[in-house]
């Protein structure tokens, strides 16, 4: 793929995200400039927004075990309640497809696309190991439930303020300093 190729597909698909958010109807806005020419199908413009799904998700859950280490699945929750506030049309269109697939390769796709995102926030809420793929698929499901829960109850939780907070209570290390002085 040319510069100028990749250059296109990454406008295009930022374009395609904002339509998503704004439609929030949970379909591909396939209509969307660009689209026909750049992604081949459904499927991999699809793949395209799953991907973009799970970089935002994979750097909101870093961001928050930084900032909230102690309690690993709330951060994970919170986490991807944050992500699908921030992609409120991408979250829609994958569980849009993931429910109703048009087809067998896309049933595939989004079923394997699931698994790895349950996998993710089991291994990363530490609810299981690199080594046990099914109760990580089993424990990400169980997060990612909870984590709808907090989508649908609370507003985001900005990463900066739950620093800001930690900061008001000191690090382990800096509470620790602070018995051993007492």
């Amino acid at each position: 793929m040319t510069w100028t190729a990749y250059h296109n597909r990454g406008e295009t698909l930022r374009a395609v995200i904002t339509a998503s958010s704004q439609r929030r109807d949970g379909v591909l806005p396939t209509d969307v400039d660009g689209v026909a020419e750049t992604f081949h199908d459904e499927l991999d413009l699809l793949g395209a927004l799953v991907l973009k799904w799970h970089t935002r998700l994979a750097g909101n859950i870093e961001q928050m075990l930084a900032h909230q280490p102690t309690d690993l699945d709330e951060a994970v929750a919170v986490a991807w309640s944050n992500t699908a506030h921030e992609l409120p049309g991408v979250r829609m269109i994958i569980d849009h497809y993931r429910a109703e697939p048009v087809d067998d390769a896309m049933a595939r796709a989004m079923a394997k696309a699931a698994a790895k995102e349950h996998y993710l926030l089991a291994v990363m809420a530490g609810r299981a190991s690199l080594l046990s793929e099914q109760a990580a698929l089993r424990a990400g499901a169980a997060i990612e439930e909870r984590a709808r829960e907090l989508h649908r109850t609370l507003p985001p939780v900005d990463p900066a303020e739950a620093h800001e907070e930690s900061q008001v209570r000191g690090t382990l290390l800096e509470r620790l300093r602070a018995v051993l002085a007492a």
